[in-house]
């Protein structure tokens, strides 16, 4: 059995930046007239350490900030750490943020050859290409004009389909798809698909948590220039929103616990994902006992469970039939107008289908300490046969902030039975008709 080799490995990367209060503080030490430092330490990246194997696609996520544009930017090298090392075993091609590695003033067609020569190919191995790289990005005679006349869509099919027809064993892309127009990012989720089956490896970083669900093995989750943890889309999902609403805390680790990447860390990466609640609230067939759970507490989810069209509980659902999601919801301080929420994914993490009370307009009430909502969905299961995860969720705003007051993540596996599955997620329950003319 051949042994997989890395495609990418980074060690120890710290990218620092200074920090300066005036532009003239900045002056005086570039030219020796300040002794004394005038300036903040901003640490892009703090010792940040990734491993990506050959055919593999890694996701990275975060906030706007957490440092994912510039642990790219220092993989392609289009920046230098300040200290650690990358290694990179395979010809990149890279898609980073607009405009990066095209001149403005050149054609589209010029650029496709300055790109082309700057990976190392002669110019007639780009004639050869060519044909490739106009049929992808479908600009016609636009190709022939200056790049900086382009409409922020256009260059970004240009780019792409320069990027994805020079034959790169890497690839990587940074947020720039979410430019285009539907039809393209479907063609270039297409050709992800592609270089998958050729075995080519893939770095995506975007905010398009269903693509990085559907299309990554695995996903690093960065925060402020720091690794928080490794692992399958679904948990780094879920710990990233967390994140977004301030209710992740960093677990006290020992020196080198981040250092993730190898497909047998994964178990020590368990601890990021808490317990949930009691166990004597899961006993129930289909509850999940390594739920995810986190909030204020200002109000909590106490029971949930499904019934069937029959009012009988349960965790299977036939397909078509109407079905109830229940929450009994105790409140434990003023709040005004939360809101119930619940969700449903498939098991690779991607949201299919929910809904809340604001959405519905259902529930638009203050409530007070003390009391009890028994809460209730009810609606038809139009999802096709399969396995499910539900999802939980008691929020609100609170001084126009938003607020978690108790989520549960994956708390109960459904089960849909179907007889007839069609294309796609759901079905459309179409009525067909054939007549002869």
């Amino acid at each position: 059995m051949e042994e997989k080799k890395l495609a990418i490995e980074v060690n120890h990367v710290k990218k620092i930046y200074k920090l300066y209060n005036r532009n003239a503080d900045r002056i005086k030490e570039a030219f020796g007239f300040r002794k004394k430092a005038n300036y903040k330490l901003h640490y892009a990246l703090n010792d940040v350490n990734i491993k990506i194997w050959q055919g593999e696609t890694v996701g990275i996520i975060g906030t706007n900030g957490s440092g994912k544009s510039t642990i790219l930017k220092i993989i392609t090298g289009v920046l230098n750490p300040t200290e650690g090392e990358v290694h990179v075993n395979g010809r990149i091609s890279a898609l980073l943020e607009l405009g990066a590695g095209f001149n403005m003033e050149y054609s589209g067609l010029e650029n496709v050859y300055l790109n082309g020569t700057m990976m190392g190919f002669s110019e007639k191995e780009i004639d050869r290409k060519l044909p490739a790289i106009l049929e992808f990005a479908d600009i016609g005679d636009y190709v022939y004009q200056p790049v900086k006349t382009y409409s922020s869509g256009m260059f970004v099919r240009l780019a792409f389909a320069v990027a994805i027809n020079i034959e790169p064993e890497i690839l990587i892309v940074d947020e720039a798809l979410s430019v285009g127009d539907v039809f393209f990012q479907a063609k270039c989720y297409h050709k992800f698909e592609e270089f998958k089956q050729q075995g080519k490896t893939i770095l995506f970083v975007s905010h398009d948590l269903n693509s990085i669900s559907k299309y990554c093995d695995r996903v690093y989750l960065l925060n402020k220039g720091d690794i928080l943890g490794e692992g399958s889309p679904r948990e780094m999902i879920d710990v990233y929103k967390r994140v977004l609403v301030g209710q992740y805390e960093i677990p006290e680790a020992e020196e080198g616990d981040i250092e993730t990447g190898e497909a047998d860390s994964k178990e020590a990466e368990k601890p990021i994902v808490h317990p949930g609640p009691e166990e004597a609230a899961r006993t129930d067939q289909g509850q999940n006992p390594q739920l995810l759970e986190y909030g204020d507490m200002r109000a909590r989810i106490e029971e949930f469970y499904l019934t069937d069209q029959n009012g009988v509980r349960t965790t299977a659902v036939m397909k078509g039939d109407e079905f109830t999601i229940h929450m009994r919801v105790s409140i434990h301080a003023h709040l005004p107008e939360p809101i119930f929420a619940f969700s449903i994914k498939n098991v690779m993490g991607t949201e299919i289908t929910g809904t809340n009370t604001m959405i519905e307009k259902a529930f638009l009430e203050s409530v007070e300490p003390g009391q009890v909502k028994e809460v209730t969905f009810t609606q038809r299961m139009n999802l096709q046969g399969g396995e499910y995860l539900l999802s939980l969720g008691v929020t609100g705003f609170g001084n126009d902030t938003f607020e978690v007051y108790h989520r549960l993540y994956d708390v109960l596996n459904i089960t849909v039975i179907a007889a007839k599955n069609t294309v796609g997620y759901y079905d459309m329950e179409s009525e067909i008709m054939v007549k002869s003319v």
